[in-house]
């Protein structure tokens, strides 16, 4: 039987960023699906540093072309019992990935559509740095558990990653919590720690932004070792202090998932569907039932050829919407909006959740919002 393509059998898709390079964060990717794996999950790794790819070398992968199916579909390479897939497999080290954005987010778009992933707890995504096309497609396209942010100590480290925190959280992300890396580093022979980069950034940070704060993962010479060998240093090293780290952290993220997935159900549509009257009917997880006319959403859209990205005026000329316009098809973006298609050809709009609740047309959201008017102006 031939694997479906795509992310419809993963269950969980766990993205780690940081908002700038030399952190760690492809370090603390690969350990942390080791460590979900060591704990009995079925976990993928996707390399989405498509510029510069390092899991291949991190997991002992040798170079070769990615094979496929007779259907076109990836099949994904194997290693310490974690599937994953990379640039790096295809391109090697024999050069650099000297591509335009759009070629890059082609290739993006293929590992999330074309890789059989098969079955799998978690998807671990190791992001590129910063807060661009890549990110931005990952939060629309494959609906995301959460994402674990990646920082060092020292204060320009968090800065840059707070940045990153904040795009997530624009784009409904879940933050599953903030990792401190290289926080400090315990003397080998006498065992005296010294804090290279300082210290408690990472717990500042969390506790600024209001998020978990999952831990702080030591400078280690085990971890340098297991990234120049490619054996992570679960696999080379397991009873180590920074191994038994990477599991209390594999443990964290599980719990922020499990908890984070009861806080999330009732703000996400359970049913969508086109009514027999051309209506949108979104049945929400806490059990609303919204109604929502096709001519409403079409003059309320909140896309930047309607609505004036500086002024926040509308520049729609509702004149030109037809009355009986309708909606052709919808569609989930990430975790966060719809994206609806409507007979007029209009596409670029995505409706947020929260404002779909608030632009709910059913009885009971008309009548509390006429309550509402009629309190103000008493």
């Amino acid at each position: 039987m031939a694997i479906e393509p795509g992310l419809k059998q993963v269950r969980h898709v766990v993205a780690v960023g940081s908002g700038k390079g030399g952190v760690g964060k492809s370090t603390v990717a690969v350990n942390l699906a080791i460590a979900l794996r060591h704990g009995g999950a079925k976990v993928g790794l996707l390399d989405a540093d498509i510029y510069g790819p390092s899991q291949p070398r991190m997991l002992g992968a040798k170079t070769a072309e990615l094979e496929t199916t007779p259907e076109g579909t990836i099949v994904p390479t194997v290693c310490f019992g974690v599937s994953f897939v990379s640039m790096g497999l295809l391109m090697g080290d024999h050069g650099p990935v000297v591509w335009r954005a759009p070629m890059a987010m082609k290739v993006i778009h293929q590992f999330l559509g074309n890789v059989g992933w098969g079955a799998l707890d978690y998807l671990i995504i190791d992001l590129p740095p910063g807060t661009g096309d890549v990110q931005l497609t990952l939060a629309q396209q494959a609906s995301l558990s959460g994402a674990v942010i990646v920082s060092t100590p020292q204060d320009v480290a968090i800065d840059v990653a707070r940045k990153g925190l904040e795009m997530f959280r624009q784009v409904k992300v879940p933050i599953l919590g903030v990792i401190e890396n290289m926080s400090g580093f315990a003397c080998p022979s006498c065992g005296h720690e010294t804090d290279v980069f300082g210290s408690g950034g990472g717990k500042l940070l969390a506790e600024k932004t209001g998020v978990p704060f999952l831990g702080g993962i030591p400078l280690s010479p085990e971890i340098l070792l297991g990234g120049e060998s490619g054996v992570p240093v679960l696999i080379g090293s397991p009873d180590s202090a920074v191994a038994r780290a990477y599991v209390e952290l594999a443990r964290e993220v599980e719990a922020q998932i499990t908890q984070g997935q009861a806080a999330t159900a009732a703000e996400s549509p359970r049913s969508i569907e086109i009514g027999p009257d051309g209506a949108l009917a979104i049945e929400w997880g806490d059990g609303h039932r919204g109604r929502h006319r096709a001519y409403h959403l079409r003059v309320s859209c909140p896309c930047a050829h309607c609505v004036d990205e500086n002024s926040g005026r509308q520049v729609l000329d509702r004149s030109k919407v037809p009355l009986d316009i309708s909606i052709r098809n919808v569609g989930r973006v990430g975790r966060y909006a719809l994206g609806i298609h409507f007979s007029d050809g209009h596409n670029t709009g995505l409706y947020a959740f929260e404002r779909l609740r608030a632009l709910c047309e059913c009885e009971a959201c008309v009548k509390a919002r006429k309550s509402d008017r009629g309190a103000f102006q008493v």
